[in-house]
């Protein structure tokens, strides 16, 4: 009886092992191979085939509106207060409002910001944002197009994707605490903007929402062999890694889309594309402290944060997954008059600066 148990043990095992390589998913699935560094290094973005084609089915452009032929009469001597394209032909203003309605309220319409009864009405808080945001938006495609978005530019769908809120926005984290004392220093709660890792959660107001130079000093390593001076604390070192994790999770690329990990602190062995995220660290800081921020009095309390701030964007709000937003489209190339420089001017026709209430 022995002797048969071992004979079937051995068949049922056979058997099993055959059924593991057969039939239990060790196939592996078409993968997508795309150098972005030196040869022989490892530099790549390895995607799944079938991963690769939902992003970008997920990230497709929409199709730009049809074109006028522009008349003389501009827009803010035909309609009253108009302030930031005042000096757009009427045709192309048009052109432009529908496309808007589109790209943030399909749903809603021009409802969302206008009062239809009166279209010069500003109560609407949605229509004093959307001035600031224009704003911004000519200020992305002007002022950081050599360093940061080139000539494809952004419009509003870049962010908002169809959404009256674009999806990836964020707000200062509140603590926890445990009575009345804040016990977890920043960390140590796991969440899916740390890549799920215990890493501290406050890297982005750390990180993204001032401009001061402060926050330009992510470096954590010594430049030299022997520093003579102190080094920084590890949770330095755990903030910038969570800056890098929330960089990597939105532009869908790992750690070698910019750097060589051989020697990860070395520009000369990094890919242009560190060059471009640098500059875009910057962009984001730059339009979180000023349009973003200064929208906080015109927000209604339930548009806050935890904390009373406004919101604001990072590096998933325009790239959502992706390399490039919107897979390297010229979004902006049909809509020439967001890719002018902003008004800086208040007056009847100009804007107030900063906030445009």
């Amino acid at each position: 009886m022995k002797t048969i148990g071992v004979i079937v043990s051995g068949v049922v095992a056979l058997f099993l092992t055959i059924a593991q390589f057969g039939t239990a998913g060790w196939t592996r699935p078409p993968m997508v191979n795309q150098q972005h560094g030196f040869r022989g290094t490892g530099m790549d973005i390895i995607q799944t085939r079938a991963g690769a084609a939902e992003i970008k089915a997920a990230n497709l452009a929409p199709t730009p509106a049809d074109p006028v032929e522009a008349g003389t009469d501009k827009a803010g001597a035909v309609y009253e207060n108009v302030k930031v394209l005042q000096d757009l032909p009427v045709e192309e203003f048009n052109r432009l409002m529908v496309s808007m309605t589109e790209w943030v309220s399909p749903q809603q319409g021009c409802t969302y910001c206008h009062n239809t009864e009166n279209m010069a009405d500003d109560s609407l808080y949605q229509k004093r944002v959307a001035r600031r945001m224009l704003q911004m938006t000519q200020h992305i495609n002007t002022a950081w197009k050599e360093k940061h978005v080139g000539e494809a530019g952004v419009t509003c769908y870049t962010c908002h994707r169809g959404n009256r809120v674009p999806a990836q926005i964020w707000f200062d984290a509140p603590s926890p605490t445990r009575g009345f004392i804040a016990r977890n220093n920043g960390q140590n709660l796991a969440t899916p903007s740390t890549g799920l890792a215990s890493l501290p959660y406050t890297y982005l107001q750390d990180f993204l929402a001032k401009p001061e130079a402060d926050q330009g000093a992510i470096r954590v390593n010594a430049t030299t062999a022997l520093p003579g001076s102190p080094g920084k604390p590890i949770q330095s070192a755990e903030r910038t890694f969570a800056l890098m994790i929330h960089m990597s999770e939105s532009l869908g690329v790992n750690c070698t889309y910019c750097h060589n990990t051989r020697a990860v602190a070395e520009w000369s062995q990094s890919t242009p594309q560190r060059t471009l995220a640098w500059h875009g660290i910057r962009m984001v800081r730059d339009l979180n402290a000023d349009y973003l921020t200064p929208l906080t009095g015109v927000f209604p309390a339930n548009r806050l944060g935890p904390k009373g701030d406004a919101p604001k964007l990072n590096c998933a709000t325009c790239h959502n997954g992706q390399s490039k937003p919107m897979g390297g489209a010229h979004v902006v190339e049909p809509y020439p008059e967001l890719a002018v420089a902003p008004a800086t001017t208040s007056g009847p026709q100009g804007v107030p600066v900063p906030a445009a209430q």
